[in-house]
């Protein structure tokens, strides 16, 4: 049995041109500006079920198709509670539906529709976790994060208790 072997040279490693790159990005950003969506419809976005709960993005870093680019906006569904987690904080959360009460550091904090709800910036993070009051009863917030904001806290983020309606084999 004959074997026939052929030699290739390894492919030479490609330099990146930051400056080109820099450059085709900024030309990205405004062909968003230009081009992307202004307004994105609630039924383009899906529902997801996560380890910290229901929640639609509407924008992420992740989703290409708006006219911006440095913005997470989405919506939780709280059904009875959210997962726990801790992260520096220095988000927005303004609640469109239902009552309900946050935890931050152990500490409750109660809230209902129209309220605003402001997760402090900490050095350690702040742990919280959020509570519908009436379970089977719809209650839902939106939350808004500046990334490049929470790049420079340094996005960390550690999940402590996983929503009870996350199923991690799905």
């Amino acid at each position: 049995m004959e074997r026939e072997f052929t030699r290739t040279r390894e492919a030479e490693a490609q330099q990146v041109n930051f400056y080109e790159a820099g450059f085709n990005f900024d030309a990205e950003l405004r062909r968003r500006a230009r081009e992307g969506k202004v307004v994105v419809k609630s039924t383009e976005r899906p529902w997801q079920q996560s380890r910290q709960g229901r929640i639609k993005f509407y924008l992420h870093a992740v989703i290409d198709d708006t006219a911006v680019l440095d913005w997470r906006f989405f919506v939780h569904d709280i059904r009875s509670h959210s997962g726990r987690h801790r992260h520096q904080g220095g988000l927005a959360i303004y609640v469109v539906e239902g009552t309900g009460w946050t935890t931050v550091d152990g500490v409750r904090y109660d809230w209902e529709e129209g309220d605003l709800i402001l997760l402090p910036v900490k050095p350690k993070g702040c742990e919280h976790q959020h509570f519908n009051a009436e379970p089977g009863k719809p209650c839902k917030w939106l939350a808004m994060i500046y990334s490049p904001f929470k790049g420079a806290l340094g996005s960390e983020m550690e999940q402590k208790e996983v929503s009870p309606d996350w199923d991690s084999h799905a």
